[in-house]
């Protein structure tokens, strides 16, 4: 079974890089009072209201912090990978026509969709707590289904690329000569790193290139964007968004590594 022995710096900084934005999704939560759009993984229409955001919030938040803080670590993962995936499953698929034929929709759905795989791939790599131990086909089935649903959803978030380039060109950082130039390489280089997530061929290189790439958009691109509505939660929760990605890319560059038999 893999484990924290067996994890470098990469493995360790995309858990962190995933976790942080998990808390902060918990404290939106219980900020609002209430489900809104943009924020993973509850789509606006759930029920429960402002009882069921709070539930969200705190069930979040503690994930999160146990996460990050090593403590029953695995479980945690897990929780948010069925939290996650049941959220898309059962409430954003409500609306499938939307989601088929709306980017904007079909992004907030695909966005927790990718952060379950990357969560359920995160389980696979963390040790069990207590007596009970975990075969390696087991966690290896984690992996698995992880990448798919993770390396999938990059590939349409390449895609959309394509289909909404002049859009996206208008979100470019103004000082970046050449915006349409960066929106293609941006989309060719999600479907190629989606592509060999998936397949688990060159995995590690290509997460950790897809890492690197949404850590910069973080940096250059979304922080400047908060600062600039430092009250617009929608800029908050893209920042964090792409934070959890870089992570997830991460994740994924170590445990596919591991998990693949190496050549004699």
């Amino acid at each position: 079974m893999l484990g924290y022995d067996h994890m470098n710096k990469v493995f360790k900084t995309g858990r962190i890089l995933f976790a942080i934005p998990i808390v902060v999704f918990g404290i939106q939560y219980v900020a609002f009072g209430k489900y809104t759009g943009g924020l993973p993984p509850v789509p606006p229409w759930a029920p429960g209201g402002a009882v069921g955001a709070y539930v969200v919030g705190l069930m979040l938040m503690v994930t999160g912090l146990s996460i990050a803080s090593k403590k029953y670590a695995r479980m945690s993962a897990l929780v948010i990978g069925v939290l996650f995936l049941l959220c898309v499953a059962f409430l954003q698929l409500q609306h499938f026509s939307d989601v088929l034929h709306n980017g904007n929709d079909r992004t907030r759905a695909l966005e927790p969709l990718a952060l379950s795989g990357a969560a359920f791939a995160l389980a696979s790599a963390l040790p069990v707590e207590g007596p009970k131990a975990t075969s390696s086909s087991n966690n290896n089935k984690l992996i698995l289904f992880g990448r798919l649903l993770f390396g999938i959803a990059m590939i349409i978030f390449g895609w959309q690329h394509f289909m909404y380039a002049r859009f996206l060109a208008t979100l470019v950082m103004a000082w970046l000569p050449g915006h349409l130039f960066w929106i293609y390489f941006t989309g060719v280089s999600m479907v190629a790193a989606g592509l060999a997530i998936t397949l688990a061929i060159q995995a590690r290189l290509a997460g950790i290139m897809l890492g690197i790439m949404f850590l910069l958009w973080v940096l250059l691109l979304h922080a400047p964007r908060v600062f600039a509505a430092i009250h617009n939660q929608d800029e908050l929760t893209s920042l964090f968004v792409a934070l959890a990605f870089s992570g997830s890319s991460f994740i994924f560059a170590e445990v596919i590594a591991e998990s693949t038999p190496k050549a004699l």
